[in-house]
């Protein structure tokens, strides 16, 4: 495995991340992804091209607009950075293959949908549709193994969570139903139950936390998208290896 193509699809990662985090934070709003071009939220100082490097303009600026000196915020050298870390591990994981392209257009879609859902508390339908699209495209042509799971998955991740909205009345989004869908193309049964588990985990432990550190707040909602995403790249990646090791634990292999 060529560490130049590992460097490349990691750089290619810094770059796709930085435009991920426009998508994320402007489709939401329903404002353009093209125009204007980037620019510090607070004073409107249009960035120049090295203020425009991902994370180490960041680093270089101190964390701050050139112009009013206004903190920027960490959501974007953050999510910069874990693109390009995921991009770069999924070609060393996958190579130069169908998996590779599925891979990135997931790993594409969680980051996004975790800017916008921290940032709005919403998933939009404008960023789902398209993904949904391309991964049932790539499904067509490479099928999940066996060839029903992909589309088994996400029957059963809508349903999943759509049965939990209506047990709990509204305790689940309609977008983080609708993701789950896409979700299930891409992992297919056993992974989409073992990223639905992992998030609830993951919600949960978040909870205790903020309870632990006397930081709740009484019918403050919680963004789960960045849980779900946390949860199904997990799945993603390693899933096979963690659903074996419980097969062999709990003996059931």
């Amino acid at each position: 495995m060529s560490t130049v193509w590992i460097i490349y699809f990691a750089a290619m990662g810094l770059v796709f991340g930085s435009f991920y985090n426009v998508v994320g934070l402007r489709v939401p709003k329903h404002e353009s992804i093209a125009y204007p071009g980037s620019h510090c939220p607070k004073c409107g100082h249009p960035l120049s091209w090295y203020e425009n490097i991902p994370v180490f303009s960041f680093l270089f600026l101190k964390g701050r607009c050139r112009g009013c000196k206004a903190p920027i915020s960490v959501i974007y050298p953050v999510f910069e950075a874990i693109t390009g870390l995921l991009f770069a591990y999924a070609f060393y994981r996958f190579g130069w293959s169908m998996e590779l392209l599925l891979a990135c257009l997931f790993i594409s879609l969680l980051v996004i949908i975790t800017i916008s859902d921290l940032a709005y508390m919403l998933i939009p339908d404008r960023v789902l549709l398209p993904f949904a699209i391309a991964i049932a495209a790539v499904r067509l042509f490479y099928p999940a193994m066996p060839w029903w799971s992909a589309w088994a998955g996400a029957i059963l991740g809508f349903g999943l969570l759509y049965l939990i909205a209506a047990v709990t009345k509204g305790g689940m989004g309609g977008g983080d139903i609708k993701l789950y869908f896409v979700i299930g193309l891409a992992l297919g049964v056993e992974r989409t139950f073992l990223s639905f588990f992992l998030a609830c985990l993951f919600g949960a432990l978040y909870g205790i936390g903020v309870l632990a550190a006397g930081r709740f707040k009484k019918r403050s909602p919680i963004p789960f998208g960045p849980f779900i995403a946390a949860g199904s790249l997990i799945a993603y990646f390693f899933g096979h290896t963690l659903i074996g090791i419980y097969m062999q634990f709990s003996g059931l292999r």
